[in-house]
């Protein structure tokens, strides 16, 4: 899947709003605001339940990640999220 149209769907998602669970987060984090270098996804199944979390790396943009970007959606797919929300901005890495 290319970048652009992995980007769309995700924002599509998550411009649907809070529908129920389950529920697929997405954080990005880097060492500054305007470089992303780590993505957390975690996925609520219902309300309550402890998230269950997988984090991805990057030594570059990784919101400019194509592969990166394309497993984002698959995950959101796979889990048959209801809600999809994104933390706006990037959250500094304590270092």
């Amino acid at each position: 899947m290319n970048l652009e149209k992995a980007k769309k769907r995700i924002a599509h998602q998550v411009k649907k709003g809070f529908k129920g669970y389950p529920l697929v987060s997405i954080a990005y984090y880097g060492e500054t605001e305007a470089l992303a270098t780590k993505v957390v996804i975690q996925f609520i199944g219902a309300e309550g339940e402890v998230p269950q979390a997988q984090e991805f790396e990057s030594q570059s943009e990784i919101r400019e990640d194509e592969t990166i970007q394309s497993v984002l959606v698959k995950i959101i797919e796979r889990a048959n999220a209801s809600s999809v929300e994104q933390v706006d901005g990037v959250g500094l890495i304590a270092g």
